[in-house]
Order: structure tokens, then sequence, then C-alpha cells
């Protein structure tokens, strides 16, 4: 059964907890500074919702790869840089899907 949440407030929500900018996160040093965030995202991203099933397919593919142990998806995933760049793609998305509109609703 396909579930409601998540949904972008969920991801904005989650996000919002580490900065304010997160679309340049694959500019950071590689490091694990977003690993938390990288393995709450990869949860998120495995839940069934309407929402994750608007998100192009690869996000769910590798979220749900790296869930199961996929190893060739834990090798490319074991970099910093790749998961920051996987973070970076994923909000600029969130954004462009509802995230900058939800952002503009919330009191200053």
């Amino acid at each position: 059964m396909i579930q409601t949440k998540p949904d972008v407030n969920d991801y904005v929500a989650l996000f919002q907890r580490y900065g304010k900018d997160l679309g340049s996160i694959y500019r950071e040093p590689d490091d694990d500074r977003y690993a938390l965030l990288f393995e709450q995202i990869i949860r998120l991203l495995t839940k069934p919702s309407h929402f994750n099933l608007s998100l192009p397919a690869p996000f769910r593919t590798t979220a749900h790869r790296y869930r199961d142990g996929h190893p060739p998806t834990l090798e490319h995933l074991k970099d910093p840089a790749n998961r920051h760049f996987m973070l970076c793609d994923l909000h600029d998305i969130i954004m462009l899907k509802g995230g900058l509109a939800a952002k503009r609703k919330e009191p200053s």
C-alpha cells in the first residue's frame, strides 16, 4: 500500500536541520559530517509514498540497493564525495518539486 508519507515537507525539514543551503554540499570536505543525513535520506527514499514515486527512479533504486547491501552500490557510496553528490542532487530536486514553496510558507 502506498502511503502519504514521506512527502516534500519531510525532506525539507530534514535538510533544514543541516543548514540553509545544501545545494553545494558536493563541495564540502570529503568527511563524514553528512553521514547521518545520508542514512536518514536513504530511510525516507525506501518508504513507499506518492511523493517518493514522483522522484527520479535512480534515487529510489540506489537507496534500495544501499539498504539491501548491494556490494557495488556500497562500494560506490563508501566515498563521502559520492554521497555528497547524491545528497546535493536530491536536495535540488526536492526544492524544485515543492521544497521552495514549502520553505516560503514557513514563518520567518
